[in-house]
């Protein structure tokens, strides 16, 4: 049997999921609501600006980027230099800045999510960042076009 892969790449809608309410961050374990897409802030940022308006949700601190994409969807990508995908198998965790923190350098949303604007589009995303780090690390970095 081969594996299938996800049905739906993107939902930039809200989802029954919602971030923090109060003042304190919350370890959400990635797989239950969403996969994450993991990269170094110089790849994030340049990424952000190639994806523009078509970003969903960006969690970021002073040294990494994580987006938001939809559940199980991780476990299709293709290597990236500097990028790392994080999905249900193996578990893992990442802190949520509850809603309002909006400003770093400590975790915050550098994306808010919202009612447009949720996860961001699998193709979209590793598209964008395999020209963020090709520009950052030069062209023979890029792998998996």
């Amino acid at each position: 049997m081969t594996p299938r892969g996800p049905v739906q790449t993107s939902s930039r809608t809200a989802e029954p999921w919602t971030p923090p309410q109060g003042a304190d961050i919350e370890m959400v374990r990635v797989g239950s609501h969403w996969d994450a897409v993991r990269a170094p802030v110089a790849i994030g940022e340049r990424a952000l600006e190639l994806l523009g308006g078509t970003t969903g949700a960006v969690i970021a601190d002073y040294a990494q980027m994580y987006w938001l994409i939809v559940a199980g969807s991780a476990q299709y990508w293709r290597r990236i230099p500097q990028v790392q995908t994080l999905g249900a198998a193996p578990t893992s965790y990442i802190g949520v800045p509850p809603i309002g923190h909006t400003a770093g350098p400590v975790l915050h949303w550098r994306v808010p999510p919202g009612p447009d604007r949720y996860l961001t589009d699998s193709p979209l995303l590793r598209g964008a960042l395999a020209q963020a780090v090709a520009a950052e690390l030069g062209p023979d970095r890029e792998v998996g076009r």
